[in-house]
């Protein structure tokens, strides 16, 4: 940004300095930069390098004696560190419509003087289109001190405003945007029923999508709407969304509309919040949940990942039969949520779980090692580090190192010391930490010639006066 202040005090314009200037954080970089000193031996003087320039020598001058400055010199006299020159760059910038973003910025001033003239200025100068071309920074500068001015302002005019100008902030990139505008648009209730389930379906903010479902169906039930295609309207578009969130909220809906059949259809939903939703529209209407679960997964046919999770979640103990003979289903997702369905019911047996470690897909990999980490110690530690070669699978390794890890004393350091300086950089940052927080235990058998050689291996990775005290702690000093 330090080049960019340069080329706005050598006369360019404000975009082909600053690039994209709908960019927020290029207003806040280029006002930041633009007072950032740089020490020259030179002069003994510090001071930013545009003001090294000649157009950036005579800046002050030029405000002063009333000549007319281009945006992008003005734009670096509105951010200058000297609050007189600020005040008088926003008499000029007064009328142009891209220095917008600065006279905001000023309105966050530190000197009151600058902050009063700025705020008088954004009053007069702002209206709700520029309101939503400027939001996103607007919301910015509201998270600082002294920046509620502009935010009240900017709320202000765009509550009052048209109900289709907060259109473009339904769809803008940053998610606080979205946020902001659906807040406003629910509680002006510029949107129908139909038009915030759509939004909720649509979006893939969570917070947008429980904003939006939750007040279409609040519609519904102040009777917003009387069309049974309206209402039917509503409930497809939250049963059909992709986001959990609205989905859960239609299928929680489908009890009120009188509809609590359909909810068996959405208790094998790849979401838990969902599936939860959909067993109380099921209990509430007289149903099952558990017996459709155990049905399901006693047949096995075509069977969806999800009705494994439904059964673990509200199955008993007992249920682990099923769960074991779905480890050996050709279906990838389906045996790895039947390993994560035996550690919610806290099923462990180390013999079966230790053979899922040789699966094939990653996933039971990882969720048979989460089983096992409370057994780690039954397992052989020679079996596993001879897993953690690099020729083995990622997931094997990971696995082996999650359960070595688990140990405590040599065990756990001996297998830290292997990857440190493994090629993997997650396994090996994950490795280096486990080596930085070692504590002997009791285990750990003093004066061993071993411990001594993994502590010196560990050198590199811990301070002199940690390791001198693991050395004594360890019997190796005295």
């Amino acid at each position: 940004m330090a080049v960019a202040a340069v080329r706005l005090a050598e006369g360019a314009g404000l975009g082909e300095a600053l690039g994209d200037v709908a960019d927020p954080a290029v207003w806040v970089a280029l006002d930041e930069e633009v007072r950032h000193g740089v020490w020259s031996p030179a002069d003994g003087t510090w001071l930013p390098a545009w003001q090294r320039t000649e157009q950036g020598r005579t800046l002050t001058d030029a405000l002063r004696r009333g000549e007319r400055l281009t945006d992008g010199r003005l734009a670096l006299a509105l951010c200058h560190r000297d609050g007189k020159i600020r005040e008088r760059a926003l008499d000029r910038a007064a009328g142009r419509p891209e220095l917008l973003p600065l006279v905001v910025l000023r309105c966050a001033d530190w000197a009151e003087p600058v902050r009063e003239t700025a705020r008088r200025q954004l009053s007069e100068g702002l209206d709700a289109e520029a309101a939503v071309r400027l939001l996103p920074l607007i919301l910015r500068l509201g998270r600082r001190g002294r920046g509620d001015f502009v935010a009240d302002l900017a709320e202000t005019l765009l509550r009052t405003a048209a109900p289709g100008t907060l259109a473009p902030l339904c769809t803008d990139n940053d998610r606080t945007v979205r946020r902001y505008a659906y807040r406003l648009a629910v509680e002006e209730g510029h949107l129908s029923p139909a038009e915030l389930a759509r939004a909720a379906a649509r979006d893939t903010d969570a917070v947008v999508q429980s904003r939006c479902a939750d007040a279409a169906l609040a519609g519904l039930a102040k009777g917003a709407v009387t069309d049974g295609s309206a209402y039917d309207d509503v409930l497809e578009a939250l049963l059909a969304a992709r986001g959990a969130q609205a989905r859960a909220a239609g299928v929680t809906a489908l009890r009120r509309a009188g509809r609590g059949d359909r909810a068996v259809g959405f208790l094998g939903d790849r979401a838990g919040v969902v599936r939860a939703c959909a067993r109380y529209v099921v209990r509430q209407g007289g149903g099952d949940p558990l017996g459709w679960y155990r049905e399901r997964c006693g047949a096995a046919d075509d069977l969806a990942p999800g009705v494994v999770s439904g059964l673990a979640e509200c199955g008993e103990r007992a249920d682990a039969v099923l769960l074991w003979a779905l480890t050996s289903h050709p279906v990838a997702a389906v045996r790895t949520r039947a390993v994560a369905g035996l550690r919610a019911l806290d099923v462990t047996d180390v013999a079966r779980l230790r053979e899922l470690l040789d699966d094939p897909a990653p996933g039971v990999v990882r969720e048979a090692a989460l089983a096992l980490v409370p057994s780690a110690r039954k397992l052989d530690d020679q079996w596993l580090m001879r897993r953690l070669g690099a020729d083995r699978p990622r997931a094997e390794r990971v696995a082996a190192f999650r359960l070595l890890n688990a140990h405590d004393g040599v065990v756990r350091l001996r297998a830290a010391l292997a990857l440190i300086d493994d090629p993997d950089d997650r396994l090996r940052h994950w490795a280096r930490q486990s080596v930085q927080r070692w504590q002997p235990t009791a285990d750990v058998p003093r004066g061993s010639a071993e411990v001594g050689e993994l502590l010196d291996r560990a050198r590199s990775l811990i301070s002199t006066w940690v390791l001198e005290r693991h050395r004594w702690e360890t019997g190796l000093r005295t």
